[in-house]
C-alpha cells in the first residue's frame, strides 16, 4: 500500500513521472530525514526545495536573527521577519510550502556538546554553515556517525558544492582542507561580500547532490568538489581523494571525539568572556550584582526570566538603539536562550567600548539545568 496520500500524489506528480522517481522514489523522500545546519543564504534554497520535494522530516538548526542585510540573499525570510529567529521564521514559510512534512527547529548553536545528539537522528546533513569553526564540527560529528555531509560555501561571485562521506568511500572535509586558514586571512561575506544569488544557484546544488542520494540514483559529487565561477559562468570540477593520513577518516585516526573547534580554528576569547549560571549566582551572593541583560524576544521573557536578579529586557535587534542608556564601565552579563544570541550582543557592545562584558554559558537553558528547574525550557 502507497505511503503517500492523494494529496501526496498530485503535489508530486511531476516527480511521480521521472522513471528515475516514480512512487517508489517519492516514498524514499517521504521517508528520509534531512537536517539542514543554518538557514541563512544556503539554507534558504535548501530549505524551500527539500521541502517542496516532498522531505519527510526535515530539521533546521540555527541560533541567529533575521536581519535586514539578510534578505538581499536570503530569501526564506521577508522584511515582516526582521527581528524574529530565523528557525521560526523558517518554519512558517516552510510549513505553508508544504503541510506534509515534519519540521524540527533547533533555536541554538550547534556546539561540540551537542552536535552527535541533534545529527544522530537524520539520513543526511547538509552544511549550510558561514564559518570554519561549525564547518569542521559539521564534518567531524558526521565522519563520527557515518552520515553523509554535503557541503556547500560561498563568497562573492564563488562557490564550492560536494559530498564528504568515508563510510560511503570519499574523503572528508578534513582531506581538502587539513588546517583552517589562519584568523582573519579569509573575510566573512560580511566582510567581502557575497552576489546575491550566489547562495541561490550553490544551495539548489546542495539540494540535488541530496535528492540523489535518497533516491539512490544519478552521479553523486562524492570524491568531487564543483567550484562555480559566477562571473565567468563557469564550472569547473577537481578530483578528490581520502587521504590515508587524515586524523579523522584515514587509517589511523587520531581524531575519535568532538574538540573546541573555536579554538581549533584559532578565534580567542576575550579573558573573562563567559560566566557559568552557577558562578553567576555565586558572585551575586557574594554581592557582584552586575547589569543582567536578556537579549532575548518579548514572547520568550513571559515564558521564564530572570526578573528577581535584576534582568532588563533589550531584544537583540534593539541593541544599537539602547546602547547609549548603558554605562560603558559597567560590568554587564549578557544572556539569552542558549548563549548564540547573547554572543553577538556581547562582540556588539565590545565593539562600542563595552570593555566589562560577559556572557552567560548556556543562557537560561543551562540556567534551568543547573540553577533552577523552576525555569521553563521552550
Amino acid at each position: 500500500m502507497s505511503l503517500l496520500s492523494p494529496a501526496e500524489l498530485a503535489r508530486y506528480d511531476r516527480h511521480l513521472n521521472l522513471p528515475q522517481v516514480g512512487r517508489e522514489g517519492q516514498e524514499k523522500l517521504k521517508a528520509a530525514r534531512v537536517l539542514m545546519v543554518g538557514a541563512g543564504g544556503l539554507g534558504s534554497p535548501l530549505g524551500l526545495y527539500l521541502t517542496a520535494a516532498g522531505v519527510g522530516c526535515l530539521g533546521v538548526v540555527d541560533f541567529d536573527l533575521v536581519d535586514e542585510s539578510n534578505l538581499q540573499r536570503q530569501i526564506l525570510h521577508g522584511t515582516k521577519d526582521i527581528g524574529r529567529p530565523k528557525v521560526d521564521s523558517a518554519r512558517e514559510r516552510l510549513a505553508d510550502l508544504n503541510p506534509h512534512l515534519e519540521l524540527r527547529t533547533y533555536d541554538q548553536a550547534l556546539t561540540a556538546e551537542n552536535a552527535l545528539d541533534i545529527l544522530k537522528d537524520y539520513d543526511v546533513v547538509v552544511d549550510g554553515t558561514d564559518n570554519f569553526a561549525t564547518r569542521y564540527l559539521v564534518n567531524d560529528a558526521c565522519v563520527l556517525l557515518a552520515k553523509p555531509n554535503v557541503y556547500g560555501s560561498i563568497f562573492r561571485f564563488e562557490g564550492q558544492v560536494s559530498v564528504f562521506h568515508p563510510a560511503g568511500g570519499g574523503p572528508c572535509y578534513r582531506c581538502l582542507y587539513p588546517e583552517p586558514p589562519p584568523p582573519g586571512m579569509v573575510p566573512s561575506c560580511a566582510e567581502g561580500g557575497v552576489l546575491g544569488v550566489l547562495p541561490g544557484v550553490v544551495g539548489s546544488l546542495q539540494a540535488t547532490e541530496i535528492l540523489k542520494l535518497i533516491l539512490g540514483t544519478g552521479l553523486s559529487l562524492l570524491g568531487r568538489l564543483l567550484l562555480f565561477d559566477a562571473l565567468a559562468m563557469r564550472f569547473q570540477e577537481l578530483k578528490l581523494a581520502r587521504d590515508p593520513n587524515c586524523p579523522l577518516c584515514g587509517e589511523r585516526p587520531t581524531i575519535r571525539q568532538l574538540v573546541d573547534y573555536r579554538q581549533f580554528c584559532g578565534v580567542q576569547e576575550p579573558a573573562g568572556a563567559e560566566v557559568t549560571p552557577l558562578e553567576f549566582v555565586q558572585q551575586w551572593r557574594q554581592g557582584q550584582h552586575p547589569l543582567l541583560l536578556d537579549v532575548r524576544q518579548p514572547h520568550e521573557w513571559e515564558i521564564a526570566n530572570l526578573e528577581e536578579y535584576g534582568a532588563r529586557l533589550v531584544p537583540l535587534d534593539l541593541l544599537a538603539e539602547h546602547i547609549e542608556t548603558l554605562d560603558p564601565q559597567a560590568d554587564i552579563v549578557v544572556h539569552c536562550k542558549s548563549g548564540g544570541r547573547s554572543a553577538k550582543a556581547q562582540a556588539q557592545l565590545r565593539a562600542a567600548g563595552f570593555s566589562r562584558v560577559r556572557n552567560l554559558s548556556g543562557g537560561i537553558l543551562r540556567w534551568s539545568d543547573e540553577v533552577d528547574a523552576a525555569k521553563r525550557k521552550y
